[in-house]
């Protein structure tokens, strides 16, 4: 049985991400542009149903068709993918646009043309629950968005909540675009930015942070792109999806899924953002010099240079981290890989969580490649993005510069004090557990068995106290 998951992409970014995505589904399961099976490998077809449902046509092809919304408030983007070539992929109903755009506002997205506009979220949200009902297993949803613009952030952000109260049990990723640290393409990106991490922090079980300029630096250096188009860009986030997906699309040795994913990679719940890295990047020119063993792809996939988002894991520690490997790869190699490369780099993981990098593997390798590797880190790093939007954010809110951009839109003052307190209640919690070690929390043991043997009279604290000994 397939375990579905539905991808809602939003805004101008997510729209062309996500039909960089889904061209890179359609060749990996052998799909031509119509949605007509092409392929030879029966492997292709056995759990096409994750991301595709299938509609028999009169003339007996069967016609695969994505399981996805397109949302956008001004029509542009959306009617340049139903004109393009896989327009005719995605079911009619499922471009979902609206007429006078967002104008890089947060709360014109959140408020104006969401909240207060119950046509429009009320349609997205009935064609979200056709998709549902038509599935057999629902797995989660797959949000593609950037926080620096005003429908992505905001109206993204809408959906997370409305997702959240429609199915609490089902599993929320988002691949959300960050602002980059130089490259900065609206003045109020901190802004939209943090208002959308207020969200993500409260709604999402999985945060994949993704920014323009790691983007920039992977093609220029490592793929000596001159000049990079977004096209070129948005390939390399969808090879990144097709890897976090990848078990579920294809049978392996070593399965893995969203939730499975989530439960390895996240200790605790607010801190769920992750910084993605893939292997191997290179210049196509190179391609027949390059030898890619295990070894070299886990090597690769923690190093600074193949990372999606500009912060230096080196600065952090990882918490926990997700490999998953496809080709044909033996599992006691990348076990005995992986173990070698914590054990030589000990000091940059947390040492209270043992053996906290999983591994995934599936034998399908991506087009045109023979091996490849999908990194998702949850390192303490990632609170640099956090400080370096929140500055900015800080020194804009001192002056109350913008603001009435927003307050205008219907929003209150507060909303931005309390999305700048959590996100710097946040970045304490990544300091925390960076500096937290093993002999700590056998102290905070002995205090709270101490704490309970006060409260919970004696015979209750001598045996706290006992676990705590033995602990």
């Amino acid at each position: 049985m397939a375990r579905e998951i539905i991808n809602v992409q939003v805004g101008q970014a997510g729209n062309q991400v996500g039909e960089s995505f889904w061209r890179m589904l359609l060749a990996e399961h052998g799909l031509d542009e119509q949605g007509f099976y092409r392929g030879n490998d029966p492997q292709q077809l056995a759990r096409i149903g994750v991301f595709f449902s299938e509609v028999d046509n009169v003339g007996g092809a069967t016609k695969y068709v994505p399981r996805s919304v397109q949302v956008d408030l001004e029509s542009g983007v959306c009617d340049h993918i139903r004109s393009g070539k896989i327009g005719a992929l995605f079911r009619p109903d499922t471009y979902i646009t609206g007429e006078t755009g967002a104008g890089n506002n947060w709360a014109k997205g959140y408020y104006t043309e969401g909240k207060n506009s119950a046509e429009l979220i009320d349609s997205i949200l009935d064609v979200i629950r056709k998709q549902t009902e038509a599935t057999d297993a629902l797995q989660g949803f797959q949000l593609i968005h950037s926080l620096g613009g005003g429908t992505g952030a905001g109206l993204g952000s809408l959906l997370l909540s409305k997702f959240r109260e429609e199915f609490p049990d089902r599993m929320l990723s988002t691949f959300s675009i960050i602002p980059s640290p130089k490259v900065s393409e609206t003045v109020v990106e901190p802004y939209n930015a943090l208002l959308s991490v207020h969200q993500l922090v409260e709604n999402t079980d999985l945060t994949m942070m993704i920014d323009n300029e790691a983007l920039y630096d992977i093609t220029v250096r490592t793929l000596k792109a001159k000049n990079p188009s977004f096209d070129d860009l948005n390939v390399l986030v969808s090879q990144v999806m097709c890897g976090v997906s990848t078990s579920l699309r294809f049978p392996g040795q070593l399965n893995g899924d969203l939730r499975k994913l989530a439960l390895n990679l996240v200790p605790f719940p607010r801190l769920h953002f992750i910084m993605p890295s893939y292997a191997p990047f290179f210049d196509p020119k190179a391609k027949a010099f390059i030898r890619m063993t295990v070894p070299d792809l886990v090597h690769a996939v923690f190093e600074r240079g193949n990372y999606l988002v500009a912060c230096d894991p080196r600065f952090g520690r990882y918490l926990t981290a997700a490999t998953i490997f496809r080709g044909r790869v033996s599992s006691n190699e990348a076990e005995r890989t992986i173990n070698d490369y914590q054990r030589k780099n000990s000091s940059h993981f947390v040492e209270w969580i043992p053996d906290n990098v999983s591994v995934t593997l599936c034998s399908v390798p991506p087009v045109g490649q023979t091996q490849s590797a999908t990194c998702l880190a949850n390192s303490t790093a990632v609170q640099e993005l956090f400080k370096r939007t929140l500055s900015q954010f800080t020194a804009m809110f001192k002056r109350r510069a913008y603001l009435h951009w927003y307050t205008g839109e219907g929003m209150d003052q507060m909303e931005f004090s309390e999305a700048e307190s959590n996100t710097h209640d946040l970045i304490a919690e990544y300091q925390q557990y960076q500096e937290a070690s093993l002999g700590e929390e056998e102290f905070e043991d002995e205090e709270y068995a101490e704490q309970s043997y006060a409260e919970g009279g004696v015979e209750e604290g001598v045996e706290e106290e006992g676990v705590a000994e033995e602990e």
